[in-house]
Order: structure tokens, then C-alpha cells, then sequence
């Protein structure tokens, strides 16, 4: 299986993609256009794998004993110092155990300590509100605010207040960059 196989994966990447007012059509993309997909590193019996969807098979990277990662690091280093620093169209992720199920399965072991039981709870506590938070923060990153933001400045437009607005952040814009002018000069 790869990951673009999976589809609640593809889901849940795709849910994160910037919202458009407009739709384009998109087209084909040819041989040396930039192809988004997923390229993941594996460990697989003491050997390091690279699966690439656009690759006819596996890439084997070399053999490793205890840190498969230190394979994996200097291939990802190379790979990111080819772009540009402000270059931000390549992600890295990690798929790691679940926190809060670790957690819950430490609490299940721990006989007597007190203090112990405690520390557990309170980081479960912290993960959960954390999780809480992450999903807040999901629904407004998905949300797509623009027909509001459009109905706001049409209204704005009608009501004849949307160039005087305008006029007026204008100014204090300059203003703003007045004293930093100054200063640079002296």
C-alpha cells in the first residue's frame, strides 16, 4: 500500500489545501512541471527504503544498526539546502505513535506511586487540551472566509466607506514608516 492509496490520509492532506474563491482548471502536469506527492523513508529489516511514488520501486539507502534516522537525515539535509531558505513547498512529517494512547497505557502500569499517577494524569490532561486546541485551530484554518470578506468590502463599497478606509490605513501606514525612515537616516 502507498500513501496515496490511503484515502483517509489523502482526505485529511487535501482538507488542508489553501480555500479559492475561484476554481481553475488545472491541467497535466508535464515532465518537468513540479509534481506534489508523498515520498516516505522506511526501516525495514536493518535496511533504510525510500518509497516514491513517481520511482519504479523502492530506493535502498544503505544498511543501519541502531539510529535509522542518522541514514535519513544527511539525504533530507542535501534534499532541502538545494532550495532556496524561503523555499516552502516541501513538508516533512513524522508518523509517530500516539501521545495520548502512550500515555494512557502508562497510567494503566503504574502500581501505588502516587506522584507518578499524578504526573500521568496531568499530561494527559495537557495532551488532550492540546488536541482540543488543534482542532479549533483546524476548523478556522479550513474555513474559508473569503465570500465573507468579499460581502464585508461590498457593503463597505456601497455604503461609500470603503475608500475613505482605505485612505485612512494608507495614512497610517505612512506614518508607521515616517519614524523608521528617520531613524535609519541618522
Amino acid at each position: 500500500m502507498s500513501l496515496t492509496n490511503a484515502d483517509r490520509l489523502r482526505e485529511v492532506h487535501n482538507s488542508f489545501a489553501r480555500q479559492n474563491m475561484f476554481e481553475f482548471d488545472s491541467k497535466i502536469p508535464e515532465k518537468d512541471d513540479d509534481v506534489y506527492h508523498f515520498v516516505a523513508f522506511v526501516p525495514f529489516k536493518g535496511r533504510v527504503y525510500e518509497l516514491d511514488g513517481l520511482k519504479p520501486g523502492p530506493i535502498d539507502h544503505g544498511s543501519y544498526t541502531d539510529d535509522w534516522i542518522s541514514v535519513v537525515r544527511p539525504i533530507l539535509q542535501t534534499r532541502i539546502s538545494k532550495h532556496a531558505a524561503t523555499e516552502i513547498t516541501f513538508n516533512l512529517m513524522a508518523v509517530v505513535g500516539d501521545k495520548l494512547l502512550d500515555l494512557q497505557k502508562q497510567l494503566e502500569c503504574v502500581t501505588g506511586v502516587e506522584e507518578d499517577t499524578v504526573e500521568i494524569k496531568e499530561k494527559i490532561r495537557v495532551e488532550e487540551e492540546k488536541r482540543a486546541n488543534y482542532k479549533i485551530e483546524n476548523i478556522r484554518r479550513k474555513h474559508n472566509y473569503l465570500p465573507l470578506i468579499m460581502e464585508m468590502l461590498k457593503i463597505l463599497s456601497e455604503k461609500g466607506m470603503l475608500l475613505p478606509l482605505t485612505l485612512k490605513a494608507k495614512e497610517k501606514i505612512a506614518a508607521k514608516e515616517t519614524p523608521k525612515k528617520e531613524s535609519s537616516m541618522s
